[in-house]
């Protein structure tokens, strides 16, 4: 799982080739940037992000259902709460 929480995970490593803007590099470098490490990074907070946009577009019609449920309903057992 990428980006998972837990026990270190022995990963396979691969390298790639990217075009970055000259001016962003220069900078990463200049500042003593771990590029690989800033590039994966970012990956794994793009792929988080569009695996949860992805999840809210699947379920829209659920969570939908489940507002229009309490919007008609109220909270289920919300007598029972203390706040």
């Amino acid at each position: 799982m990428i980006g998972g929480r837990g026990a270190m995970t022995h990963r396979t490593r691969r390298s790639t080739s990217m075009t970055l803007d000259g001016d962003v590099l220069d900078e990463a470098r200049r500042l003593g940037i771990n590029i690989s490490q800033a590039a994966e990074g970012g990956l794994v907070s793009a792929i988080r992000a569009e695996r949860a946009r992805v999840w809210k577009e699947e379920n829209a019609g659920a969570i939908d259902d489940y507002n229009a449920f309490v919007e008609a309903n109220g909270v289920l057992l919300s007598r029972f709460r203390k706040f």
